[in-house]
Formats: C-alpha cells, sequence, structure tokens
C-alpha cells in the first residue's frame, strides 16, 4: 500500500489538475457565449435583409436584369463547406461532411461524374475528409477563415465568390453550414447562395411589393445586393463557429 506521503501527494496532484480543467472550462463557456451572442444578434438582421432581397425579386418583372439572380443551367457547380478545424465534437463535423456528401451524390452526380464540381473548404474538417476525392476540384486558401472569424475575412470569400459567379466560373453556389439552436442542437443546412431566388414565402409573395426606388432599381439593387450577400455569408461562417 502506498504510503501516507505518497497519498497526499496524489491528492494534491488531483486538486491541481482540478483547477486547471474548471480555468479551462472557464475559458471555453466565455468562448461560447462570446460566439452565441454573436448569431443571436446577427440573425434577425440578417434574416429581415434576406426577406426584403427576396420580396423585390419577387415584385421585379421577369426577375430583374441583376447579375446576381441569373439563373444559368446548373453546369458548374461551387459547394461551400463550413466545418470546424478541430475534433472532439460528438457528431458535428461528421453530421455537416454526411450533408455535404448527399448533396454532391445526389443533387449534382452528374456534374460531380464529369469533374465540374468545386468544393471550397473552411475548417480543417471537412477538406481533410473530402481532399482524396479525384472528381471533385479544391479551393483549399480559406480554409483557416474559422481561427478568428471576422466580418473582413469572411467579405473576401464571399466577394470573391459573387466575382467568380458573374464572371461564369459557377452556375450554382452552394453552402453546407451548422445552424446554432443551442449547445446541444445543430441544423445542418444546404442554402443556396447564389443566384438570388425570389421569395418563396406564400404569404408574402402572393402581394407583390410597390416599392418607389431613388436612385433607379437596378442601380441601387446592384450596390445593396452585394451587400446583403456578404452578411448572409457571415451568418452561415457564424453560425458554424458557434
Amino acid at each position: 500500500m502506498a504510503n501516507l506521503k505518497e497519498v497526499r501527494v496524489r491528492i494534491a496532484s488531483v486538486n491541481t489538475t482540478q483547477q486547471i480543467t474548471k480555468a479551462m472550462k472557464l475559458v471555453a463557456a466565455s468562448k461560447l457565449k462570446r460566439a452565441q451572442d454573436r448569431i443571436l444578434q446577427m440573425r434577425p438582421y440578417s434574416e429581415k435583409l434576406n426577406e426584403i432581397l427576396s420580396n423585390i425579386m419577387s415584385g421585379m418583372e421577369d426577375g430583374g436584369s441583376l447579375s446576381f439572380n441569373k439563373k444559368r443551367e446548373a453546369k458548374n457547380i461551387l459547394v461551400v463547406l463550413v466545418t470546424s478545424d478541430k475534433g472532439l465534437a460528438g457528431g458535428f463535423n461528421s453530421n455537416l461532411i454526411k450533408t455535404a456528401r448527399k448533396l454532391l451524390t445526389e443533387t449534382y452526380a452528374e456534374q460531380k461524374k464529369k469533374g465540374n464540381v468545386t468544393l471550397l473548404s473552411i475548417g480543417k474538417k471537412g477538406h481533410d475528409f473530402f481532399k482524396k476525392d479525384k472528381e471533385l476540384k479544391f479551393i483549399d486558401t480559406h480554409i483557416s477563415l474559422m481561427q478568428g472569424v471576422s466580418f473582413e475575412k469572411s467579405k473576401e470569400v464571399s466577394e470573391t465568390i459573387m466575382q467568380a459567379f458573374t464572371d461564369e466560373k459557377y452556375d450554382v453556389v452552394e453552402v453546407v453550414y451548422a445552424k446554432f439552436v443551442n449547445a446541444a442542437t445543430q441544423q445542418f443546412m444546404v442554402e443556396r447562395f447564389l443566384p438570388v431566388a425570389p421569395s418563396t414565402n406564400t404569404k408574402t409573395s402572393k402581394t407583390k411589393a410597390d416599392y418607389i426606388f431613388e436612385p433607379e432599381k437596378e442601380k441601387l439593387l446592384q450596390e445593396l445586393v452585394p451587400k446583403i450577400l456578404n452578411t448572409q455569408f457571415f451568418k452561415a461562417v457564424l453560425d458554424t463557429n458557434a
């Protein structure tokens, strides 16, 4: 049996470990609270902007002539997959990867076989899983975006995506991310980022919006739409971060 001194040393060691883990828990709780606050404050603003944009699109004759709502045959696809950089998060990353795989194998299986699907990875876990898939093209320049999430970094990515869409490099852009509900629950989402679609809400789509535009409609929307899309993309990143 261990003598009394060894027992005391072991007790002191356990107490020290408890103090360290308690400090780590407090740091983690603080980070989670900040991440929660950011997305919960951001979401109502983002959703209202998206609703306004969709309603305006619904009210435009023939969908208007904006570069961001032009529907083309879905030949070249960009899928943005937002995961975390680290594991030990239960089924969080595996469910995001599963959602992305379903999108690639069911919705865009034909384009994938032809090598016309590009995967833009935000977070290491998604990239590490798909990097061996020879049918996919990859954009890996934004993997580290989750390390210190900011609107400026997110805006760089979303503006690059929008420019590629207007240059007709991609015909459809989808974003796969986790919508934050609470610390134990997430909804794994696939959202169409581009082209911008008119509202599908039956309450709002039945009545055509009658807005007075100053300056003219197309000029105003060409300025407004990119800002709304930047906000939408940032929301998806903040949701997954939380």
